[in-house]
């Protein structure tokens, strides 16, 4: 497995899609008996960012990128729990055990600097895919989630993460661990995966293959946060992702890359409070 080091402004935005976790002993009990926010000080935190990802879908090769990255929330309101792998989030309907909205996360592209195998395939260019999702809190420390999400470009598709966490904190350490399953229609797995006859007759090593939809993979995240004190944090995490169906016989995968993703990543937080003048 060999790693080379992104640039780019496809690679930190797609790095940017996945922040690491952020989690409380009891986020439905804190929400439900916090107090309603009047302070005009806000709470930003500050990140630094650093991420090593597959260099394309299906890779065999890591990519690095270091990235900064902000948050906010005014005084008085709970940190919200966010999984590694959670896209941007933007709640429209929201209750104590239940939040729905809208999702936001980048596709990574691929291009041949990725990977020299990849001669004669054609080259793909990050996407914006934009949705809806869905959380739900049965319990205080459990938390599903489903993504759907469809990108801007033509021949994109649609894609959903399923998802389930275990959330529960140990001194000053907190742990977020729990399964992962992955979809996609038809065009977009056969987007990532799919081999055109010309492209199989240039690159030499793969053949033409046509992907269907279904289930792409399956895996975890788990991460582990350390709060040093009300200002500092640091996180480490990673993701695991096992390709299946359709996704997992194509030919980029068996030929050039692999079955198995891997993802890790760390951050450092700066937490302070802000009054805005106006």
């Amino acid at each position: 497995m060999a790693i080379g080091w992104k640039s780019g402004t496809a690679a930190c935005l797609a790095a940017l899609c996945a922040g690491p976790a952020l989690a409380q002993q009891d986020w439905r009990a804190n929400t439900q008996s916090a107090p309603a926010p009047t302070s005009d000080t806000y709470i930003v935190t500050l990140n630094a960012n650093g991420i090593v990802s597959p260099s394309f879908a299906g890779s065999d090769r890591l990519s690095g990128a270091g990235f900064p990255s902000l948050s906010f929330r005014r005084a008085g309101e709970p940190a919200r729990f966010a999984a590694p792998d959670d896209g941007i989030s933007i709640s429209i309907l929201e209750n104590p055990t239940f939040r729905a909205g809208a999702v936001f996360r980048l596709q990574a592209g691929r291009y041949l600097a990725d990977d020299k195998l990849l001669f004669g395939l054609r080259k793909l260019n990050y996407d914006i895919e934009s949705g809806v999702f869905v959380e739900y809190w049965p319990v205080s420390f459990i938390r599903a989630r489903v993504e759907v999400r469809h990108g801007f470009r033509d021949d994109s598709g649609f894609t959903g993460l399923v998802g389930v966490d275990y959330v529960q904190p140990f001194g000053q350490f907190v742990l977020s661990i729990g399964p992962r399953l992955y979809l996609g229609d038809k065009r977009y797995t056969d987007r990532l995966f799919g081999v055109r006859p010309d492209e199989a007759a240039l690159n030499g090593l793969v053949t033409p293959y046509s992907a269907g939809g279904g289930r792409t993979g399956a895996g975890f995240t788990g991460a582990v946060t350390y709060q040093w004190n009300d200002t500092w944090s640091t996180t480490g995490y990673i993701n695991y992702k096992r390709l299946t169906g359709d996704a997992a016989d194509s030919p980029i995968v068996t030929r050039i890359g692999s079955k198995d993703q891997y993802t890790f990543g760390a951050k450092v937080s700066y937490s302070f409070g802000f009054t805005p003048w106006w």
